[in-house]
């Protein structure tokens, strides 16, 4: 199913769970209303992948880059849980990829956790694969960098 791919990567670039929601349905709305615009050729998961991005940049560009400060809900959901190692871990891999800057963690975000190709994300972010590639490339060694260090 296409939602729940497309609701991780928007978790992965707004790093909030309900602004992730809303760009889901912003983009499934878009996609609604602009469906005349989709290419024949082109599937169906990359132009939705590409719709949830710019939806992403639009309010980006909204917000005038002001960062927010809150805390994830479910980040205090498996307090006392017997899987808090688990769930700890979870933590510092969602918290590196936050850390991570907007163009690494949407490539790892869409070739790593999603599992698209290098073309098909390449295509999504509209770079060239070689630039994909590289925001990748150094995406992973900080992810580990910083891994590394907890």
């Amino acid at each position: 199913m296409l939602l729940p791919r497309l609701r991780r990567f928007a978790r992965a670039l707004a790093r909030d769970a309900h602004d992730a929601d809303d760009l889901v349905q912003i983009a499934v709305e878009r996609a609604l209303t602009r469906a005349a615009q989709r290419r024949p050729d082109a599937p169906l998961s990359s132009w939705m992948f590409g719709i949830v991005r710019n939806a992403w940049l639009d309010e980006l560009r909204a917000r005038g880059r002001r960062a927010r400060v809150f805390a994830p809900e479910e980040a205090g959901e498996r307090i006392g849980d017997t899987s808090q190692g688990a769930h700890a871990d979870l933590l510092a891999v969602q918290d590196a990829l936050a850390r991570l800057p907007e163009e690494q963690r949407a490539a790892v975000a869409l070739v790593l956790i999603e599992g698209l190709s290098y073309k098909e994300a390449a295509y999504i972010m509209e770079v060239p694969i070689g630039t994909l590639t590289s925001r990748l490339a150094r995406g992973r060694e900080t992810l580990q960098e910083m891994l590394g260090e907890t």
